[in-house]
């Protein structure tokens, strides 16, 4: 019994030598890369699909990709979900995908998938600097 409780109070060990703000805005820019860095392969490929594919099919329904330049406090918030898809983000303003405003019915769900992308993007990069610093096991 004292063995087990001595393993958990334990801190994690780093796993890795490279920076762990390295780690965060890779994990940050391209959906999965912060595990792929910490050679986490399954978990970062199943967030790689994951990701692209909530904000493929958001886009597929017509979401709405939001702009920085709004007064609306939900469309902030909004935008700040977009944002944490990264470089799926920019190039969906660089090629003008998504739409300005919600046009159909179903688009709604769009834009909803396209901003829980971002932000399960942003709890993956979280999740990978917390590996890389130690602070979690695995």
């Amino acid at each position: 019994m004292t063995t087990n409780v001595q393993a958990q109070a334990r801190p994690a060990q780093k796993i890795t030598s490279l920076p762990p703000a390295l780690i965060l805005i890779a994990g940050w820019l391209i959906p999965g890369a912060g595990h792929f860095l910490l050679k986490k392969w399954i978990r970062g490929l199943l967030l790689f699909f994951s990701i692209v594919s909530m904000f493929g099919i958001g886009l597929a329904l017509k979401g709405k990709v939001y702009a920085p330049n709004t007064a609306e406090l939900l469309d902030m918030l909004n935008f700040a979900g977009d944002l944490g898809t990264g470089l799926l983000y920019a190039a969906a303003r660089l090629f003008d995908l998504g739409q300005t405003s919600v046009q159909i019915a179903i688009a709604d769900y769009g834009t909803k998938f396209i901003v829980v992308a971002g932000l399960l993007n942003i709890i993956a990069a979280v999740d990978a600097h917390s590996l890389a610093i130690g602070r979690k096991a695995s």
